[in-house]
């Protein structure tokens, strides 16, 4: 179930995502936030930073700095997270994980639930059609990352 405050860091995500799109990367974006408060935001820098593992989640996660917890914060992200990063929501046991977009790029939902995660698919419109429009505009980069 959705928060009064869950659309702000929806639209954040996006944005984002955008960002990143913008600047010839991936366009996935992230947000962890305790309730209203965010704590940080941060989006897919691989081809930006040379760097394989510089996904949307983890550049937000960086941002945020050591936590002494996790629990009570959502991690928001536009695309429905990869295995590496589901399994650094596990690790850090994030309790909640929104998610603009699970028809691009999906299937770790499960593994998530599986493991006590709360996980809400918002099929965010604009996500949906910045991501296909990457994966169609540049087939090969997506390939790429989803390792394909």
């Amino acid at each position: 179930m959705l928060n009064d405050f869950d659309h702000q860091f929806i639209e954040r995500a996006f944005a984002e995502a955008k960002k990143s799109y913008d600047e010839g990367g991936l366009p996935i974006g992230s947000v962890l936030a305790r309730g209203h408060e965010m704590i940080a935001a941060g989006h897919n820098k691989r081809v930006q930073a040379g760097d394989p593992i510089a996904h949307g989640e983890m550049d937000c996660l960086r941002k945020a700095g050591r936590q002494k917890s996790y629990r009570g914060l959502t991690l928001y992200t536009s695309l429905s997270p990869c295995m590496m990063c589901s399994g650094t929501i596990v690790q850090f046991k994030i309790p909640r994980v929104v998610i603009n977009d699970t028809k691009n790029f999906g299937g770790n939902e499960t593994f998530l639930r599986e493991r006590g995660v709360e996980v809400i698919d918002v099929a965010h419109p604009a996500s949906l059609e910045l991501m296909a429009r990457f994966i169609k505009e540049k087939p090969e980069l997506w390939n790429e990352d989803i390792m394909e």
